[in-house]
């Protein structure tokens, strides 16, 4: 691994990682989530079978459960704790998967959190348990219990636009903003899957759904493919960039495909609702993969 570490590491890498000296520091995450209609339990996934070592992280307790909006950030106070008992230090390098059938859901938001509270060594397994498996990798049953660690963070408050900064940037365009929901509801043919939402998208932004992102094995696009996609979308990815979706997860996609320090919406799409529904729009402008 280089100085600089890889947003995307292989089943092969982790494998190495962990069977070497490396696997001391690495510390691996199985960040699984579902939506409500799945009706999958993630932490009994988790205990049925799991790649070794991994610890579960839970990203609905991982979480500002005071406000009525999902996954909003929790505090860096409350970050720390529930990394703390992961058995997370500082210097650990994160590795994050889960075990979607996309083979990337909810581990990109993980990530994307583990980087705005300012830890830089922080990779998702490319393919997540998915392509792990399907490459032969063992998984396992046992459960660890980690030492706990005094893990520390820090906001970067750069990182997080409020519904404030949403609405002027509707007028001043000072960053660009790309909606990771699927085509459907960002055109607002398709209903949103929560009450009192309205459809549609904010004025100005581009539709790149999540799963545009991802090859058919639920690995990431090559590189090169990804900066196709995103010109075409009309995406400068030397610009201010900002990202949303519905449930403030697959969002997290785009921030990790395009590779540049970029901005998740706080609060969510949710939020353009009752008397803001004005300001929706529907519109063409999406780009198709």
């Amino acid at each position: 691994m280089s100085l600089q570490t890889k947003a995307l590491v292989t089943a092969k890498w982790l494998s190495q990682a962990i069977k070497t000296r490396a696997g001391a520091n690495v510390r691996v995450l199985d960040a699984s989530w579902y939506l409500p209609k799945l009706k999958r339990n993630s932490v009994s996934d988790f205990k049925k079978h799991h790649i070794p070592g991994a610890t579960y992280f839970d990203l609905d307790r991982c979480s500002d459960r005071t406000s009525p909006l999902d996954h909003m950030l929790p505090s860096a106070g409350d970050f720390a704790e529930c990394v703390s008992l992961l058995g997370v230090s500082n210097n650990a390098h994160v590795v994050v998967y889960d075990a979607s059938e996309q083979g990337a859901f909810s581990a990109p938001r993980v990530w994307w959190m583990f980087r705005v509270f300012g830890h830089r060594t922080v990779s998702v397994l490319d393919g997540g348990l998915k392509h792990w498996m399907q490459e032969g990798y063992p998984v396992t049953e046992v459960c660890e219990k980690p030492e706990p660690t005094d893990y520390r963070s820090t906001l970067n408050r750069s990182w997080v636009k409020t519904y404030e900064d949403i609405l002027d940037n509707i007028e001043t365009k000072g960053f660009q903003v790309v909606d990771a929901r699927p085509a459907g509801r960002f055109r607002g043919r398709d209903p949103e899957p929560r009450d009192n939402t309205e459809p549609g998208h904010i004025p100005g932004s581009i539709n790149i759904p999540f799963t545009s992102l991802l090859a058919p094995s639920g690995r990431f696009l090559p590189p090169e493919q990804l900066k196709e996609l995103f010109q075409r979308a009309g995406v400068d990815l030397q610009c201010p960039l900002c990202v949303t979706c519905g449930s403030a997860v697959t969002a997290c996609h785009v921030a990790l495909a395009a590779h540049v320090g970029l901005i998740l919406i706080k609060p969510k799409a949710t939020e353009w609702k009752g008397t803001i529904a004005a300001a929706l729009q529907k519109s063409e402008n999406i780009v198709h993969h």
